[in-house]
């Protein structure tokens, strides 16, 4: 009788595979996902292979783009559009050209091979949550649009709750066309950055669920102080904050015992939520029995404390983290993790306290969620 070999039974490891036109979270090696992903994708990569909750979901690669560009004759259009607008141009010129080319981007139809590897990706997806038209987010995923000497954070494009392969398509393209953005365009010109040279993935992604969600800051990010976690929530999905519709509860966690140093209720007047009717996350009124609730309790905010904590130990630096609690997680579950950064303006600590008494600095919760945080669709001037 041969005897069986030593690993029978047990689940080999997912292969990882090298960068093509779609790209797996989980598949994609993670020494390759931001090169291959771009940053955002990339670095949610690098955090599911280092064990933390990320939802499921694939990049369509800088590859595909590459291809995209080439192959249907946009690289030639773009440059010969960028040709007329001089190193230091109006701001008329630029808007001029950013809608020029994004319009192309919008109007061009992906190839057939491309479509095809898509909706096969989009069809893998809804099994893997067993759902049919599963809503995702599509979200633009540039490479360096992170990097400490660079200003792109946040002025690409993102779609929430996109339901159905067309609508997929079309997201896609229009993520594409956002590297094109008139603050984008005019940063390269100014600076002769190449657009060849800052290619652009898409992420499409599964739309958690949210009940609540927010961002969380690895240190102060006024003050600058190292000894707590900062988060900033509110019921639904992070869209209404990035908006400035709504005014998000306020908490500080002491990063050495995981205690709550302050909770500040705000009163909510607007949530995000998912319409099915549409088919899209669109802000409602709050619920009134919700306006003045308290969005965490303690077991999720030492939730939120560790995945914090475990992401800057993983990475070395400072970080935000946008993160959400999904309507069936349990008590001892992770919370879902759906962007990080560094953080690259975090100072020494000034001699201020962490509640910015007159003439400190001034806490703007609205101002600080449009700068970091990640989920909602584009928001003009973003």
């Amino acid at each position: 009788m041969t005897a069986a070999p030593a690993d029978a039974g047990v689940e080999p490891a997912p292969e990882r595979h090298s960068c093509e036109a779609i790209a797996w979270l989980d598949e994609v090696a993670p020494e390759e996902a931001v090169a291959c992903g771009g940053a955002k994708m990339g670095r949610l990569a690098e955090l599911l292979a280092s064990g933390v909750q990320v939802p499921q979901g694939f990049a369509v690669t800088v590859e595909a783009y590459r291809r995209h560009c080439r192959d249907s004759g946009l690289d030639g259009r773009i440059d010969e559009i960028l040709s007329r607008v001089g190193p230091d141009p109006s701001d008329a010129e630029v808007e001029h050209a950013s809608a020029a080319v994004r319009e192309l981007f919008a109007s061009t139809p992906i190839s057939e091979h491309l479509t095809a590897r898509l909706t096969e990706a989009y069809e893998e997806l809804c099994l893997r949550c067993v759902d049919v038209n599963v809503p995702v987010a599509v979200r633009s995923s540039a490479t360096g649009e992170d990097a400490a000497d660079a200003s792109f954070a946040g002025i690409f494009d993102t779609y929430l709750g996109v339901s159905g392969i067309e609508r997929v398509l079309d997201s896609v393209r229009r993520c594409w066309g956002s590297l094109f953005t008139a603050r984008a365009l005019a940063y390269r010109l100014r600076r002769g950055i190449s657009h060849h040279d800052m290619p652009i993935a898409v992420g499409v992604i599964e739309l958690i669920h949210a009940r609540a969600s927010g961002v969380a800051f690895s240190v102060h990010p006024v003050t600058g102080k190292r000894d707590r976690i900062v988060v900033e929530t509110s019921w639904g999905w992070g869209e209404a904050i990035v908006q400035g519709l709504v005014d998000p509860d306020h908490v500080e966690i002491g990063k050495a015992d995981g205690r709550v140093l302050r909770y500040d209720v705000a009163h909510k007047k607007v949530v995000s939520a998912f319409d099915f009717a549409v088919g899209a996350v669109t802000e409602i009124e709050m619920p009134a029995k919700l306006a003045d609730r308290r969005v965490l309790d303690d077991e999720q905010v030492g939730a939120i404390a560790a995945a914090v904590t475990a992401i800057e130990e993983h990475y070395g630096h400072p970080v935000d983290v946008e993160w959400v609690i999904g309507r069936h997680r349990r008590a001892g579950d992770p919370v879902c993790i759906v962007q990080t950064r560094p953080v690259t303006t975090a100072e020494p600590e000034p001699a201020v306290s962490a509640a910015s008494p007159p003439g400190g600095p001034a806490y703007d919760p609205v101002a600080l969620a449009q700068k970091y945080l990640f989920s909602g669709r584009p928001i003009p001037g973003r």
